[in-house]
């Protein structure tokens, strides 16, 4: 636990609340499942998370660099939650730490 919280302090990465950790990391079990995710689909990933709240922390995973959207290529409404390289990076990160902390546990 203690080399993922020196993970949360690399400047490279955006401070996130925990509901924001949290929807990054469902949508990141997605993404590693080869899944695209639309934003109504992103809304509700977690029953104790709102939908309302889940689009807020959205919107804000976005302002912070962490997701982006991408347009559906046959219906231009529905748009898809996307890792940002940072995002990557992050998952990369946070892997590479746990391992570490497996490693020598």
């Amino acid at each position: 636990m203690n080399l993922v919280h020196a993970i949360k302090q690399i400047p490279t990465f955006p401070s996130m609340d925990p509901v924001e950790e949290r929807l990054l990391a469902m949508l990141g079990v997605n993404w590693h499942n080869g899944k695209k995710v639309s934003v109504l689909e992103a809304m509700g990933l977690s029953t104790e998370i709102s939908a309302t709240t889940a689009h807020r922390r959205l919107k804000t995973l976005r302002k912070k660099g962490m997701i982006d959207l991408d347009t559906d290529k046959i219906d231009s409404r529905v748009k898809y939650v996307v890792p940002t390289p940072l995002a990557e990076q992050y998952f990369v990160t946070l892997g590479q730490a746990i391992d570490k902390a497996h490693q020598s546990g």
